[in-house]
């Protein structure tokens, strides 16, 4: 959930088929069958749509909706999408060189303080390291951007990488003049859309941002400097990217009039064809597997026998793997077990975690005392030596005409859900309220002067008002302080592994600032209220969701590639991985506002917060080719043509393997039952720190397991060498269901260096 709007994509129902209705399907095609009289694959997908017109054709002989090709993709994917009949798809099926098809899927989405949070600094770690990530390119697949922000700002640029292959895509509103040396290419991609809905008109046919998520979440992961950003008043300072010297490239997907698979397929192959280095999506796919074999649901017409379901952005992102684009993705905003998406095994999965920054107004009691509490209110409001209203009668705040009779002043409410008391208190005649709540907020909206504080806090105020002949108080508004502890705290609405997708692979990977992140915006966009009649704009706001967690760690690793331009995406994501923390800023565990602040586990957080600048030496990385991934795929029992839909190539099954090389561990059990089960696991560690060193082993076994280590020490004599060693966890089902974990940590024997896994146990979970 993201706030005030909710973005982050979740599936819905798929489009009904029946005989004579035309939808879009998305084929996958085996390039080695494309004739030699073809060219290009571009005229073999036409022709091969061209010859299904004379399978349906009218009575008079002419077809009036003859089947057309929508997009043809060569780098995420073999093939193209096209709008067919059921009767033509049969047909196309019997043809030469088709693998499989699936219906086109409907999809819903999913700063100034940060990089301090994160410690990156301009003396010492990443952004040196890394020139800021200068040269490097970042994708994003999103809404579309604002190009006139002063975020896309060009100053302190450098030239554009000769190696982009990217335009800035004229169209409405948007001329190619607004790109530049930050903003350095954009495109939009409409045909799914328009496809799916031949009537519709586009409200913005081009890369201009209507909904203002891709603006928010570019200027996130690469904005340049821009200096007095605020969002009314609050967290005033300099805004800027994790990466402020990468180059942004937008890729439109993402439509008010719909979304689609095809459109989002499209974008992320372009942008692997003009050269990025990085792509940034944060949306994903619920309920959709890595593959799913064709399935039938007649209760709800959903889906036709034969007509197989895939997550496009996995076939996308390995295609992306392959040619050493590292994706970042959101995990999504669904709170619960199990409920995570682009839990893909060659992406970077992202949790959200909140920032040790309170956005505050102060209460100042006529006695001189102050109490600091939450405050968002949108405007510099006076309030000042007004009474203090405390009644026992009225104090729950939820009935307007129990707050009828309140005079002028300030009333005090307790004992209830600070939304619905705003709500009251606005419509009576008092001038501003204080909320008595332990809530945690995790949005930005407070359109009435007030301010809440704790019930710890709370009893100085009542004794005062109890006590004191006229008690008044005044309130200070706009006012943002940093260093607020514990932080970070895992989001209550960020999705929780295992992911359902492929469970044998612990997601999500680590988390990011996630929570009230302040970034670019659209102008033209309502992003606060005064009220229930006063409408605000502002060129940045403060949002909440994985897709703002994304961004973040999609612009770490643009650092990350920027330093080591040599890295695989495995290597970077290894890197963020082993160096993250479980722990907050008051050095304890990092507690899961999920669920009542218990400590949070990897099922939710991952590895834990990232920390960018121990990520820039890493001292070890497990590593993975394309190869290991597809080892993985093939110990899935998919088909031939599953995987090929997925490699889009040759490939080899000759040495299938569940166990890919990465850096965490997961161990599951049927839930309910207490069988004794043991688990091995192989990894190789590559040395990327100091050329001889030694490294020992650290574990802290999942509580009721045993887990052993061989060998103990790994040494090694110089860089790029790799060392192998075996995990063997024996463990039990739990009745209660209840997850364990503990880590793997490799420390080397100067303390240099400590690489760290977490290890979890967990119930096995409905998979997709």
């Amino acid at each position: 959930m993201e706030f005030p709007l909710v973005f982050m994509f979740t599936l819905f129902a798929v489009t009904f088929l029946v005989s004579g209705e035309r939808s879009t399907y998305i084929v996958h095609m085996d390039k080695s069958f494309m004739p030699k009289a073809y060219s290009h694959h571009t005229h073999w997908y036409s022709s091969t749509v061209d010859s299904l017109k004379s399978i349906s054709p009218a009575s008079n002989g002419q077809n009036p909706n003859p089947p057309s090709l929508v997009y043809t993709y060569d780098n995420a994917f073999h093939g193209f999408s096209a709008v067919l009949s059921k009767q033509e798809l049969e047909h196309l099926k019997k043809l030469p060189g088709f693998v499989s098809a699936y219906n086109d899927r409907a999809v819903t989405l999913d700063t100034t303080h940060t990089f301090e949070f994160l410690s990156l600094n301009p003396s010492t770690g990443l952004w040196p390291a890394s020139e800021y990530g200068k040269d490097v390119i970042v994708g994003v697949i999103d809404t579309g951007v604002w190009p006139e922000s002063l975020s896309y700002n060009d100053d302190g640029m450098g030239d554009i990488p000769a190696r982009w292959k990217g335009i800035c895509e004229e169209g409405q509103e948007f001329s190619a003049s607004l790109c530049n040396k930050k903003l350095i290419g954009v495109r939009y991609f409409n045909k799914g859309v328009i496809a799916a809905n031949p009537n519709t008109t586009l409200s913005m046919n081009s890369g201009r941002d209507t909904q203002g998520h891709g603006t928010h979440t570019s200027s996130t992961a690469a904005g340049n400097y821009v200096e007095g950003a605020s969002v009314f008043g609050y967290a005033t300072g300099t805004a800027r990217g994790m990466a402020p010297r990468a180059h942004v490239a937008m890729y439109k997907v993402i439509w008010d009039e719909g979304r689609y698979a095809s459109d989002v397929l499209a974008g992320m192959d372009q942008a692997i064809a003009d050269g990025v280095d990085v792509i940034s999506i944060s949306m994903g796919y619920d309920g959709v597997p890595l593959y799913q074999e064709p399935i039938a649901i007649a209760s709800y017409g959903a889906m036709e026998k034969g007509v197989i379901v895939l997550d496009p952005i996995a076939i996308a992102s390995f295609g992306a793997m392959e040619k050493g684009v590292i994706v970042s993705s959101s995990a999504g905003n669904e709170h619960d077990i199990g409920s995570l998406h682009n839990g893909i095994p060659w992406v970077l999965t992202v949790a959200a975690g909140s920032i040790d920054r309170l956005f505050a107004g102060t209460l100042i009691l006529g006695n001189g005392m102050s109490i600091k509490g939450w405050s968002v209110f949108p405007a510099p409001a006076l309030v000042k030596d007004a009474s203090l209203i405390y009644n026992k009668t009225i104090s729950s705040c939820n009935s307007i005409k129990a707050l009828s009779s309140v005079r002028s002043g300030i009333v005090i409410c307790e004992n209830g859900s600070f939304y619905d008391q705003v709500y009251y208190v606005s419509q009576s005649n008092a001038v501003a309220g204080i909320f008595i709540s332990d809530e945690t907020f995790e949005d930005s909206f407070f359109n009435f002067p007030g301010v809440v504080i704790s019930s710890e806090d709370a009893p100085v105020l009542i004794d005062y008002v109890r006590k004191g002949a006229k008690p008044v108080a005044s309130i200070k508004f706009q006012q943002t302080f940093f260093g607020e502890k514990p932080a970070p705290v895992v989001a209550s609405y960020t999705s929780r592994g295992p992911a359902p997708s492929y469970p044998g692979v612990l997601k999500p990977d680590v988390m990011a600032p996630g929570t009230l992140v302040l970034a670019s915006w659209i102008p033209d966009s309502v992003t606060a209220n005064i009220g229930s009649n006063i409408a605000l704009t502002s060129d940045y706001i403060m949002i909440s969701g994985t897709s703002m967690a994304c961004p973040h760690a999609a612009g770490i690793a643009a650092l990350l590639k920027g330093a080591h331009p040599e890295w695989s995406p495995a290597a970077i994501r290894s890197a963020m991985m082993t160096t993250a923390s479980p722990f907050d800023n008051t050095e304890n565990y990092i507690r899961d506002l999920g669920i009542d602040n218990e400590i949070a586990t990897p099922l939710a957080m991952g590895a834990g917060q990232v920390k960018p600048n121990d990520a820039l030496n890493p001292g070890l990385i497990y590593d993975a080719m394309p190869q290991d991934y597809i080892n993985l795929l093939c110990s899935m029992n998919f088909t031939q043509k599953q995987i090929k839909t997925i490699t889009r190539s040759s490939y080899t099954c000759s040495n299938p393997s569940s166990d890919l090389n990465y850096p965490s561990f997961i161990a599951l059990y049927t839930n309910g039952t207490t069988t004794k089960l043991v688990q091995k696991f192989q990894r190789t560690v590559t040395n990327v720190g100091d050329a001889a060193a030694t490294y020992k082993v650290k574990v802290t076994a999942p509580e009721g397991s045993t887990v052993k280590i061989y060998p103990i020490t790994l040494a090694f004599r110089e860089e790029y060498q790799k060392q192998s060693y075996t995990v063997t966890i024996s463990y039990r089902g739990r009745s209660s269901g209840e997850v364990t974990f503990g880590s793997l940590i490799w420390v080397e024997d100067n303390g240099k260096y400590a690489v760290r896994s977490p290890i979890v146990i967990s119930p096995m979970i409905k998979t997709w």
